[in-house]
């Protein structure tokens, strides 16, 4: 079978949930014999807007797409024909029979009518809120409270507040940044990029639509015309997903509950369950607890996913609680400088360590040698895939109490909860962790049974050739 998967990005750069879901269920493809293709979107400021290149990762091929976020209107974050445009020529050269769409943003939706009428059955798989949520699909308000419900008066003032195009300093000096490496080797565009970002924050809110300050108020004028821009955001995305989608398939029974609220047909949102893979994560012996109870955060360090909230949480503990115990943070600090910054601080005012990204092999062996594995996300989430990964290897949980998370850990069953957001509530649940570490032994022999990551594979196999079929029978859609 051709398939051709589509994500926002892809690794190594970027080692996110979707990004690496993405990577294994390529390999995984590929290692049953089918030829697969990845087509994602890079930012690379060094190299020039909406150029196409080639390479290969794990033995997959990945034709990418440099998106530089030259947008000059809101609208092209969802409708932006460019890059259907490059999309469509892939199409024509790959000839895929399937598209397995991961995430759309930084491409456009224009792209699931491209792939359909390149002949191709569709499948979509929803690891976030993009669809309902412009602002990154995150559900998450600026002032970082959780977006219960979706209304459009709210929207307006998130985009507003939130840029959504590449910094006026980037524009200017991508084409010196790409002579210098193409003269010297030496990339620029990372601190051209930290630059951007700090003048960006220094600004009344950030940068909006062509370059305007959006901090402060705005007229009827403006407030009404993006208000009608987020309906008909709604209206595009909806539509192209009713019309060209054959499958829609949601990890969380949460996830598709929120989208089929917002209008995708429930007899083709299907919940799937993604799996881990056993084979890595499974296997080896765990490492002994020692002295004190070794205690951990894994994920990208950026402020939704909460590592400030656990070491706010963690400078609670008293000073002898804490001298029984260790806090690691792992992840990639290149988000957000000044919160990095923030972080580090942090750490060191309270005893944390700050430990850097793991490579993907690495993930496996520190969580068989973590007693308790921390996601403070302040965010719902979907189906994290670390904590499916605690699971297989036996490291007991502590989550936040919203979204796909508390779908995963039960409490009792591999984990437990603490609330959303609460570092109280946190530390009152670390303590009693630390002081009683006996009973996380319960827990770790108790995980959730759960899918392998190979089994998963096999599903999606047995549901692709079903789309195929129903393809040739000539369905409509």
């Amino acid at each position: 079978m051709r398939i051709l998967l589509v994500s926002h990005r892809y690794p190594p750069r970027h080692t996110a949930g979707t990004e690496v879901y993405t990577a294994d269920l390529a390999a995984g493809l590929a290692e049953r014999g089918h030829e697969v293709t990845v087509f994602a979107t890079e930012k690379d400021i060094a190299r020039e807007h909406l150029s196409l290149g080639e390479r290969e990762h794990a033995g997959v091929r990945v034709v990418e797409l440099v998106n530089n976020l030259h947008y000059d209107t809101f609208e092209e974050t969802w409708r932006y024909p460019a890059a259907e445009e490059a999309f469509a020529g892939a199409l024509e050269r790959l000839r895929p029979e399937l598209v397995h769409f991961q995430h759309l943003m930084y491409l456009s939706a224009g792209c699931l009518e491209r792939a359909a009428r390149a002949g191709a059955a569709i499948a979509y798989t929803l690891h976030d809120f993009w669809f309902t949520c412009p602002r990154f699909g995150q559900r998450v308000h600026l002032d970082g409270s959780l977006c219960e419900e979706v209304d459009l008066d709210r929207c307006v003032g998130c985009t507003l507040g939130s840029p959504f195009a590449q910094s006026a300093l980037e524009r200017r000096v991508a084409g010196w940044v790409a002579a210098v490496r193409g003269a010297t080797g030496m990339d620029l565009g990372p601190a051209v990029r930290r630059l951007g970002g700090k003048l960006r924050g220094a600004a009344d809110g950030g940068v909006g639509e062509g370059g305007t300050e959006v901090g402060g108020g705005h007229d009827d004028e403006t407030l009404a015309a993006r208000r009608a821009l987020l309906a008909e955001r709604r209206e595009t995305l909806l539509s192209a997903g009713i019309r060209w989608v054959d499958r829609f398939l949601s990890p969380s029974r949460f996830l598709r509950e929120r989208l089929i609220e917002w209008g995708l047909p429930a007899e083709r949102t299907l919940h799937l369950a993604t799996g881990a893979d056993l084979d890595l994560f499974g296997s080896g012996s765990r490492t002994p607890r020692g002295p004190r109870l070794r205690v951990a955060f894994i994920g990208t360090l950026i402020p939704l996913k909460g590592p400030h909230l656990l070491l706010e949480a963690w400078g609670l503990l008293g000073a002898d609680c804490r001298a029984r115990a260790e806090l690691e943070l792992c992840g990639s600090d290149r988000h957000e400088p000044e919160y990095q910054a923030r972080l580090a601080a942090s750490a060191a005012r309270v005893g944390a360590h700050m430990r850097g990204p793991l490579e993907r092999r690495d993930v496996a062996e520190r969580l068989r040698s973590t007693d308790l594995l921390v996601v403070p996300s302040l965010w719902f989430e979907n189906s994290p895939l670390v904590i499916l990964e605690a699971f297989a290897a036996g490291t007991p949980l502590l989550v936040s109490d919203r979204g796909g998370m508390t779908e995963l850990v039960e409490p009792g069953s591999g984990g437990e909860h603490f609330r959303m957001g609460d570092a109280r509530d946190l530390a009152a649940k670390l303590e009693h962790f630390i002081t009683s570490p006996q009973s996380l032994a319960a827990l770790g022999q108790r995980p959730p049974r759960l899918p392998s990551r190979a089994d998963h594979i096999d599903e999606l196999v047995g549901l692709y050739e079903q789309l195929l079929t129903e393809r040739g029978r000539g369905g409509e859609r």
